[in-house]
């Protein structure tokens, strides 16, 4: 099963993913067997081997969730900070155009927060968080094309 673009399972599938092992777990008890379970359950036998292994050396509570992998960096009020800092452009913040890039993004949080992210781990942030990448399809209406004129002639 692969895992959601922000990296790790959302709490939804967390929550499934554990249901799916309990269920599992009820059918160790039965002894039985890994293919079955699989099979049944539509997951790979070797997720059910490694669950009866876990299973066998701890029982259900061994199966349950643990959680995320680890928690955001910026907590729920530093993002909405964030999005309000955003809101403001990056004119307002030093830059000289309007275009907000990853390393611009990257200093503004190591500014505000004091925390550092890599442009991977920002890009992984506002991607979870539901900003996408926006490149204009065409040129803007109002930009004028410079004409070049040789000087010489």
């Amino acid at each position: 099963m692969r895992y959601a673009q922000g990296g790790g399972l959302s709490a939804e599938r967390r929550a499934f993913r554990e249901r799916l092992r309990l269920q599992a777990a009820k059918r160790f008890a039965r002894d039985e067997s890994s293919t079955a379970i699989a099979w049944d359950l539509r997951i790979s036998v070797r997720s059910v081997q490694r669950w009866k292994r876990d299973w066998q050396g701890g029982g259900a509570t061994a199966l349950r969730s643990h959680g995320p992998a680890s928690l955001p960096r910026l907590g729920e009020r530093q993002l909405t900070v964030l999005e309000q800092e955003l809101v403001k452009g990056p004119v307002w913040h030093g830059w000289p155009d309007q275009r907000w890039t990853l390393a611009r993004i990257k200093t503004l949080i190591g500014r505000r927060f004091h925390l550092t992210y890599t442009l991977q781990g920002v890009r992984k942030l506002l991607r979870r968080n539901g900003y996408t990448c926006q490149v204009p399809g065409r040129r803007a209406l109002g930009v004028l094309t410079m004409n070049v004129v040789d000087s010489r002639a």
